[in-house]
């Protein structure tokens, strides 16, 4: 018996079950979410979703009251010790999922992630591009048809966590969406998907565009204002774009914090390698060769020209960039 198959078995003997996506959770995440939600209730198993953190993005919000997604702040829930939990999008132990009352029974992720312990059902899957691309497998390796609500949640997760395949693609990612993409609302997810940003957004485009720092392919951001994490990605994905930048690290000082974006498009400068070097012992960070992010949990262990110089040393002189850099 499947994976998938012996949870569920096993969930039948509980009234109820929460799936909790990862701290400030993003499309993949929620679309994780809602998919799992769908599956377990063909089986009539009740479930409620549930984060902590907020849903920061006008986008996402609109995928939520578009598609009918019901979600809650843990905060508003009273979990108790015996209530049973499934981690999607993130795993027990990492600093992005808040460890709740309740026992957590399984965890599905993709991203690169120590296996956690005492956890019943595991499923990591860190060379798939998304976690909506798991949920979808489960359906298909069980043979129950996709909601179009559900696929079109599938749609606008696999692309934004990929890129629009850009990155880190599988090719259950493609086959997942080249299914999904007849079942989904294509309106409405192209909607979301080009509307990401906002005008409030532009105040921290113009302040990156004059406080930037770079040195050769390397781009270095610091937002002392705060930032969300979810724009610091979009932030990321876009100074990426530029012909002579292969790698980012935007930090933002949130609240008693400090978190840090990373993107890359070389193979040799590993973001989740990176950040979790030089976050050793001072935080916590991980996530995909492409991606990664991170936290610092003490300000006072953080100095943006230090962490500068640390990042340049490791992409240019550690890795040995400055054959792959053609100089």
């Amino acid at each position: 018996m499947s994976m998938i198959a012996e949870l569920i078995q096993e969930l039948k003997k509980e009234k109820k079950v929460y799936i909790q996506a990862h701290n400030f959770p993003d499309h993949d995440a929620v679309a994780a979410a809602f998919g799992l939600q769908t599956l377990l209730a063909h089986f009539q198993i009740e479930s409620q979703i549930i984060y902590d953190g907020a849903i920061e993005r006008y986008s996402l919000i609109q995928t939520i009251e578009s598609l009918k997604i019901d979600m809650s702040g843990h905060k508003k829930i009273n979990l108790t010790f015996n209530d049973k939990i499934i981690i999607v999008d993130g795993c027990k132990g990492n600093k992005n999922v808040s460890e709740l009352d309740g026992e957590e029974i399984a965890v599905i992720d993709h991203h690169l992630v120590k296996h956690p312990e005492n956890v019943c059902f595991v499923d990591i899957r860190p060379d798939y591009g998304s976690c909506s691309t798991i949920i979808y497998s489960y359906f298909k390796e069980l043979n129950i048809p996709i909601p179009k609500n559900t696929a079109t949640a599938f749609l606008i997760g696999i692309k934004t966590d990929t890129a629009s395949f850009t990155r880190g693609v599988h090719p259950k990612d493609l086959e997942a969406f080249s299914e999904i993409y007849y079942l989904a609302d294509k309106e409405l997810a192209n909607f979301i998907l080009r509307n990401y940003i906002e005008m409030q957004d532009l105040d921290f485009y113009h302040y990156a565009v004059e406080n930037f720092k770079t040195y050769r392919k390397f781009f270095f951001l610091f937002f002392p204002q705060g930032c969300s994490t979810n724009l610091m990605g979009i932030l990321g994905d876009f100074f990426l774009s530029l012909k002579e930048i292969n790698f980012v690290v935007i930090c933002a000082k949130n609240q008693t914090k400090i978190n840090l974006s990373l993107r890359s498009e070389k193979t040799e400068w590993n973001a989740s390698a990176v950040i979790q070097k030089i976050l050793a012992g001072i935080g916590f960070g991980g996530g995909h060769c492409e991606m990664a992010g991170g936290i610092i949990e003490k300000i006072e262990n953080f100095n943006p020209d230090i962490l500068f110089e640390e990042v340049k040393k490791m992409l240019y002189t550690d890795y040995s960039a400055e054959k792959s850099d053609g100089k």
